[in-house]
């Protein structure tokens, strides 16, 4: 049988009207992702809101975002997406809810105090959880519709929600039974040149971190050293590094320090200016769906063992999706690893897939990165919790016609493989899709296919550095720098798993496969929309000096939202309780909350009552991040 080809670019929304009403902050993000994949903006009279603003008085939620798509055929799902979960928590913008979740605190543990991020980060991240949502109740009101249920018909979410999600591992490692394996203090890269230059570094390899340094000549104990804050950089979004390494860097030109790490094997980039970033950008969309040749979809059998370790599966009763879990019965096989593909298929877990991981002989080696609870990784468990896992060695033959039959009786492969590992083991999509012409084949990789020339080693940090991240995080009057919490493997696997749903309704709508493509740099794409915005007007990119910089009390600190900082700033509240603090604001008509600064405190915020709970290892989970009706 010949491998079925990539015949057309997929719209799977093509034929649904959408209706958007609500705070553009919060509406323009999903409603653009909604018009690439095909949905028509045009006005539905049925989905327009059933208030007339000026003869009716304001509703409690007018700041709520509200979506529909309608169709000929009687479609109609809708979602919404407000500031917080709870009207009641106090959270009314991206400067409070950055403030409450914790994500100003990770952002901020490189300066040693929070600080908000300069990016609408969680407004981006829940925008795109309100476009899954969406896809996620048509996809299960398509399949439900054949076994005689209509499947969900509303989808609520809202940026705290989407902010938790965000630093889901950093509270998992916070509440783990032990401490981190190493030192949460100020301090990372990027490095500065002799020449002004500022630049990040990578490498994965400890000989090519020394190779590097050495060829520098920075001081043997500094190289030692460094290399274990380096490492864990990704984990504790901190790297207290020796500052000898600093002054190395310092001392050489750009020049000398590509050509350093040219002989050591380590990579190393400039930080990209907003600017720069915006006079190259090509505007694509931040994924590529793709259609196979003729497929056929047939219905699957799933197990519901919790582990197994062979490709076997036995006959059971078909598993239809529920409004709840729109994808209950459809499996994927996730060979990810890291952050963005297993988030993804963590996304898709949560909304009722059975994911099977591929792991190498032995397991997963990140189970064991410290800290734990209860033997397990307290972070991996943030991403990997209610997996299943299968043990492949994709390097023998053998074991890659297993995963070529287990991917005959799934509906999705995703995998974040180097580029071209895939490929070269013979497992790429026309390889899976001789198997199975129905699979939904998904890849989240780096910088995606063809649209940066040179592109280094795809990484967060360096897709933050070379796309502008580093400028856009950070308010003027502070130097540019990367983002040590990681941003953009987070919304790689939001996009990764906004992709997936996008080709299961399509495939839902065909019958045939779909390949899907993302990239961390489509991720960076999304987070830098706006800033690219300014950029491309002439105006100055990023956010004024001091924006979201939280003022301090007595015993902490306070956020106010950003329409009420300018106001607030001129208050001293030194001297006052944190409580205190927000009544004086509060009697002035001033918005305000606390800065969480302990991670562990979360579970018991009364901002969040009752929504974060703990696993079956003990590690805190966040709550799921949709509601379906």
């Amino acid at each position: 049988m010949a491998s079925p080809a990539i015949t057309q670019t997929v719209r799977p929304l093509e034929g649904l009207r959408l209706s958007a009403s609500g705070p553009p902050e919060l509406t323009d993000l999903a409603a653009a992702h909604l018009r690439l994949l095909g949905a028509d903006p045009r006005t539905d009279p049925r989905t327009e809101p059933r208030t007339d603003p000026r003869t009716e008085p304001a509703r409690a939620d007018d700041r709520a975002a509200r979506l529909a798509l309608s169709g000929a055929d009687h479609t109609d799902v809708r979602a919404s997406l407000d500031w917080a979960a709870d009207p009641a928590s106090g959270l009314l913008d991206e400067a409070t809810v950055q403030a409450a979740t914790g994500i100003a605190a990770v952002h901020g543990r490189r300066d040693g105090a929070p600080h908000g991020l300069a990016l609408d980060y969680a407004a981006t991240a829940a925008g795109v959880l309100a476009v899954q949502g969406l896809l996620a109740a048509l996809v299960g009101r398509a399949r439900g519709a054949s076994a005689g249920r209509t499947g969900p018909s509303r989808v609520a979410t809202s940026v705290d929600r989407a902010g938790l999600l965000a630093v889901s591992q950093y509270l998992a490692a916070a509440g783990a039974d032990e401490p981190e394996a190493t030192e949460l203090a100020p301090g990372g890269p990027p490095f500065t040149t002799a020449d002004g230059t500022p630049f990040e570094l990578e490498t994965l390899d400890p000989g090519a971190w020394a190779a590097f340094w050495r060829a520098l000549e920075a001081p043997a104990d500094a190289v030692r050293s460094g290399w274990r804050p380096f490492q864990f950089r990704y984990a504790t979004a901190c790297a207290p590094l020796p500052e000898a390494l600093h002054t190395t860097a310092r001392a050489h030109t750009w020049r000398r320090v590509r050509e350093a790490a040219a002989l050591s094997g380590a990579e190393v980039c400039r930080l990209w200016t907003l600017a720069e970033r915006a006079a190259e950008h090509d505007g694509a969309a931040p994924w590529d769906l793709a259609a196979y040749g003729a497929g056929h979809r047939t219905a699957r059998t799933t197990s519901t063992t919790s582990t197994t370790s062979t490709t076997s599966t036995r006959p059971i009763t078909p598993i239809t999706p529920t409004v709840e879990r729109p994808l209950a019965g459809l499996t994927v096989l996730e060979a990810g690893r890291r952050i963005q593909a297993p988030l993804a298929a963590h996304l898709l877990g949560l909304l009722g897939a059975d994911v099977v991981r591929i792991e190498p002989p032995g397991g997963d080696p990140l189970r064991a990165m410290p800290p734990a609870c209860s033997g397990t990784s307290a972070r991996w468990l943030a991403l990997n919790r209610g997996k299943r896992a299968v043990e492949v060695d994709i390097k023998s033959p053998a074991d890659r016609r297993r995963l070529l039959d287990l991917a005959a009786e799934a509906d999705v492969f995703l995998h974040n493989w180097a580029p071209g590992k895939a490929a070269q083991l013979g497992l790429d999509h026309e390889d899976l899709a001789t198997a199975n012409p129905s699979l939904v084949y998904a890849y989240t990789g780096g910088w995606g296919t063809g649209r940066i020339d040179d592109a280094p080693m795809g990484t967060d940090f360096m897709v933050q550095a070379r796309t502008g991240v580093g400028e856009a995080a950070r308010p003027r009057g502070t130097t540019p720098a990367p983002s040590l919490m990681t941003l953009l493997d987070v919304m790689g696997g939001l996009v990764g798993a906004e992709a997936v749903l996008a080709g299961l309704l399509a495939r839902e709508r065909t019958g045939g496969g779909v390949r899907v493509d993302s990239s961390l740099l489509g991720a960076s794409d999304v987070l830098l929309g706006p800033a690219l915005g300014r950029a491309r007007r002439g105006e100055d990119p990023r956010r004024p000096a001091g924006f979201r910089r939280p003022l301090p009390t007595a015993d902490g600190s306070i956020a106010p939202t950003d329409a009420c900082a300018a106001a607030a700033a001129a208050y001293d509240l030194t001297a006052l309780s944190t409580p205190e603090a927000l009544a004086l604001l509060h009697a002035h008509g001033l918005a305000a909350t606390p800065v969480t600064t302990d991670l562990s405190d979360l579970p018991h915020d009364p901002r969040f009552t009752g929504s974060i709970g703990r696993d079956a290892h003990g590690a805190p989970a966040v709550p799921d991040p949709w509601s379906f009706t």
